[in-house]
């Protein structure tokens, strides 16, 4: 039986799964099946290290939530907080594009 933070964890995959370009969507799905657990814990891990290390010049800070959201498939503890990391993420992205739009539009004096 699922559970409501992996309900919403698979809603939240489908939904950037619909926003990447084709080709990375199909290798996410690839990743997100039952049978690529043993991939996906160490993607996952790698992805995390990278992301700390975002400082060297190939890193970067996208794959800590990346790793996050990947290893959140497999351990349960971290979905929650993925979550709603993602969820308040993706509200403030969209209010601040939002005050960046309307100060766009604003004419100028």
């Amino acid at each position: 039986m699922e559970t409501k933070s992996a309900r919403r964890l698979n809603r939240l995959f489908d939904r950037l799964e619909r926003k990447i370009p084709a080709k990375a969507a199909g290798l996410l799905q690839r990743i997100r099946r039952p049978e690529a657990r043993l991939i996906r814990i160490p993607l996952g891990i790698l992805l995390v290290l990278g992301g700390i290390f975002s400082f060297l010049p190939v890193l970067g800070i996208w794959m800590l939530p990346l790793g996050l959201l990947i290893l959140a498939i497999d351990l349960i503890f971290l979905q929650g907080p993925v979550n709603h990391a993602i969820l308040r993420g993706g509200r403030h992205y969209t209010n601040w594009s939002r005050k960046r739009r309307d100060k766009k539009a604003m004419p100028k004096a």
